[in-house]
């Protein structure tokens, strides 16, 4: 269901985000941060963010398939495959327009669910009798962290770069839920 947004001539906004979603990715979004300021210092906060992070992993799989309209990975394949396009032509400040997840959205929420279950699982098998002190565990989470991190500040510049060139507040629409459409 669109509705007129407030202030906005000539546009109309939707739901695609659903309450889930959102505080999924916001929980996600300030268990990362938690996570990345507590190592060696706080190891017990450290822990139960990552032990959190595996929890929203494994919810988010389960929303994939049994969510709303753009929390499932339906679509998924024909986004991935869109990206090196998409990627090509947003240097030229064409970015077209997605209810959902852009192509490179979608690229970004594939890695990153990847590399944070990687960081996520080795983090926990570190703490285990079997795994503790093994270096390719440790290595292993120490460079998928590192990757997160890199990732999650290209997320936020693409995020910036597309509000931007669409002149729209994406922030506001994952807090909001409601993406905004102009009429052409």
């Amino acid at each position: 269901m669109t509705k007129a947004a407030p202030g906005a001539r000539g546009a109309t906004s939707v739901q695609v985000w659903d309450l889930p979603l959102r505080l999924w990715h916001w929980a996600l979004a300030i268990l990362v941060l938690v996570a990345w300021v507590t190592p060696n210092v706080h190891d017990r906060l450290h822990r139960l963010a990552g032990y959190a992070v595996i929890a929203l992993l494994a919810f988010r799989l389960i929303w994939g398939f049994a969510g709303t309209r753009y929390a499932r990975f339906g679509r998924l394949g024909v986004r991935l495959r869109a990206a090196p396009r998409y990627l090509w032509n947003l240097r030229r400040g064409i970015t077209g327009r997605y209810i959902g997840l852009n192509p490179a959205g979608t690229v970004m929420l594939v890695a990153l669910l990847l590399l944070l279950a990687v960081s996520a699982i080795t983090g926990a098998m570190e703490v285990t009798v079997t795994f503790f002190g093994v270096w390719w565990v440790e290595d292993t989470h120490v460079y998928a962290s590192n990757a997160v991190l890199i990732l999650v500040a290209l997320h936020v510049l693409g995020v910036i770069v597309v509000s931007l060139l669409q002149r729209q507040n994406l922030v506001r629409a994952m807090l909001t839920g409601r993406k905004q459409l102009r009429n052409r």
